[in-house]
């Protein structure tokens, strides 16, 4: 896990949790940076907001409007807790709107402007959960980048375990 005092990058992050093909530019992901509370804080929030929505967990038949919803709500509370941290949680920051722009802004602008037949096909019902699965992955990854960046445990797969 990343520890407060110990320095990394935002390319060390990335790729330790396997996020790759994003486009971020090269001199800023080699920006060596502290994991500060005030960033660990702001990972935790985003984290439990992450685990706890569809953008992680698995959909239910006949859901697909309010995981769209789900998804689109992610830019209201991750602007929510950049506010809540402030300034001081710049790395967060810089992280979170990487992913918004890259991963969740592409597939809700798609599926927006769709939103009127979603759950009528069972074609375009398909193709939805196909790049929902999508999204799924990398957002599982970033789960994990998250948790780590937080110090917690990743629990984001919790519930696909038998017990």
């Amino acid at each position: 896990m990343a520890k407060s005092g110990k320095k990394t990058t935002i390319k060390d992050l990335f790729e330790k949790v396997g996020l790759r093909g994003l486009k971020i530019n090269a001199g800023f992901a080699e920006i060596q940076f502290d994991l500060d509370n005030t960033n660990r804080n702001a990972a935790f929030d985003m984290y439990v907001e992450l685990i706890t929505r569809i953008s992680t967990q698995r959909l239910e038949d006949g859901q697909e409007k309010g995981a769209l919803d789900s998804l689109f709500k992610l830019f209201r509370e991750t602007r929510a807790i950049i506010k809540h941290h402030g300034r001081d949680a710049i790395h967060f920051t810089k992280i979170a709107v990487i992913i918004l722009n890259q991963v969740v802004r592409p597939f809700t602008s798609k599926w927006h402007a769709r939103f009127e037949e979603l759950g009528k096909s069972a074609v375009q019902s398909e193709e939805f959960r196909k790049d929902l699965k999508e999204v799924q992955n990398k957002m599982r990854k970033y789960t994990s980048l998250l948790a780590d960046m937080a110090g917690v445990e990743d629990i984001t797969d919790l519930e696909n375990v038998d017990i």
